[in-house]
């Protein structure tokens, strides 16, 4: 039996004693009370025992929970500073990979602009000598064909005699480019 069981048959046999007439005091049975007494002595000191162990199981099992909650608080604020550190670490590098994304743009816009005005001028040199070459080779055909005078070419070198076309033409004039 167990401590609270002991305490109701107390209870029990203090409402069922017979009541003494004219007063608030009542007849027990000391035998039978004091037997439930010393019962109780026994079962007493065995509860309190198991409380006491429990008492000081909460207590120690409270302490491992606090040690572990402060463990738990400590890895994650050190935790959460690594992940800021590496936040700020990635900021960093991304503004960085900006700035040099930007600045690799602004190159390559200027290679390109600097590389269409160099194909333009070399182009531009290329029509120029083209445009000669045509000229020349007009004039060429015009003497094959002896349609009519070359323009700019002398007599003497339109006669039959003279070879209708000459190569050496184009040197003087290729130079000029």
């Amino acid at each position: 039996m167990d401590l609270i069981e002991r305490l109701d048959e107390l209870q029990v046999l203090v409402e069922e004693a017979k009541a003494v007439p004219l007063s608030s005091s009542a007849v027990i049975n000391r035998t039978e009370f004091l037997e439930l007494l010393a019962q109780l002595k026994e079962t007493v000191p065995e509860e309190v025992r198991e409380a006491r162990w429990m008492s000081r199981d909460r207590d120690e099992l409270l302490a491992r929970a606090r040690k572990e909650a402060e463990r738990i608080v400590t890895e994650a604020a050190e935790q959460r500073d690594r992940l800021l550190s590496r936040t700020q670490i990635v900021h960093a590098a991304q503004r960085e990979s900006e700035r040099l994304l930007d600045e690799a743009r602004e190159r390559c816009a200027r290679m390109r602009l600097e590389a269409e005005d160099y194909i333009d001028q070399k182009l531009a040199a290329f029509e120029i000598l083209l445009n000669k070459t045509l000229t020349v080779v007009s004039r060429g055909r015009e003497q094959l064909q002896g349609d009519a005078q070359p323009v700019g070419l002398p007599e003497a070198e339109s006669s039959p005699d003279a070879a209708p076309y000459d190569g050496a033409d184009l040197a003087p004039q290729s130079q000029a480019v």
